[in-house]
């Protein structure tokens, strides 16, 4: 209903229902429905997305673009541009995703070097690692082509706007199955919260908890980037919002963070067709909301821990 122009709630349902070659169903069909799935799909995949990486570096800062995720995705999308000369929005989704699996696959490769296998500082330091070299590389591919430059300067804003019905169809399937991996993972990630050696003593297999915890960050983040941009914020602010309500189980943050990164993004692209006239792109639009909600909650509560 919601936009640049108002629709009527009878003329949305009678899009939906029983649509007409009129402009308004034209409008809710071709352009308002897609964004709006595909915001609520990305929504859940980086709410949960961030609930799972702040579990897994115990870091109550960390959100999915610290595996090296967001920044594996845009060195492909670029090197795609640049090299190949991929003109396509389809064509990026594909790079993205490939980028960012890489990428995840790298910082957790490097992360588990070592007898003890992957801790959740080893992952902090191999994604910042990471991501410092991709940003040089990104840094100096752009520098030297407009073409990817241009590109580059629009993906990395992070937006739902003019995606169809096919983007959604094309990420869909990794981000079904990175929630089914994720909703499996939550018990272990449970005794992952009282400690590495804890949760050996109770008899989790801690290593397999974290494969399974980092295929499907990379899974859900790696989607949601390709398809999208990375979307900045959101896999930060909507765990600590749904641990004001779930508390620390994640049996139950999970699903909780998953419903309120989906809010969040709606809620933010509303807002930017309504303010703004859709000049803001979603992502610009999560951090103009976002940033204050976390400063107040910090203020308020201070950061609940993990």
């Amino acid at each position: 209903m919601l936009g640049t122009k108002p629709i009527a709630p009878g003329t949305v349902w009678q899009a939906l229902t029983d649509p007409a070659r009129v402009e308004d169903h034209i409008i809710v069909r071709s352009l308002r429905l897609p964004r709006t799935l595909l915001g609520l799909c990305v929504g859940l995949a980086l709410g949960v997305a961030g609930s799972l990486i702040q579990a897994h570096t115990r870091n109550p800062l960390a959100d999915p673009g610290l595996l090296g995720v967001n920044q594996g995705a845009a060195f492909a999308v670029v090197a795609a541009v640049v090299v190949l000369n991929v003109q396509s929005l389809y064509g990026y989704i594909w790079f993205g995703f490939a980028g960012a699996l890489l990428a995840s696959c790298v910082v957790f490769a490097l992360g588990s070097i070592g007898g003890s296998g992957s801790t959740p500082i080893t992952l902090t330091l191999a994604g910042a690692a990471v991501s410092a070299l991709l940003n040089g590389l990104i840094a100096a591919i752009v520098l030297g082509n407009r073409q990817g430059m241009e590109t580059y300067r629009f993906w990395h804003v992070g937006s739902i706007a003019s995606r169809d019905y096919a983007v959604l169809g094309q990420v869909l399937p990794f981000i079904v199955v990175g929630l089914v991996l994720a909703l499996a993972s939550t018990p272990g990630m449970n005794a992952l919260a009282l400690g590495t050696d804890v949760a050996k003593a109770l008899g989790q297999n801690v290593r397999r908890t974290r494969v399974v915890g980092i295929l499907a960050i990379t899974l859900l983040t790696g989607a949601a980037v390709g398809a999208c941009g990375p979307i900045a914020f959101l896999g930060l602010l909507a765990p600590h919002l749904a641990r004001m309500f779930t508390g620390p189980d994640y049996r139950w943050l999970v699903p909780c963070a998953a419903l309120t990164g989906a809010v969040l993004i709606i809620t933010a692209d509303v807002l930017s067709r309504v303010i703004s006239g859709d000049t803001f792109e979603v992502g610009i639009m999560i951090a103009i909301i976002g940033a204050p909600v976390f400063v107040f909650m910090v203020h308020r509560k201070g950061v609940v821990r993990i």
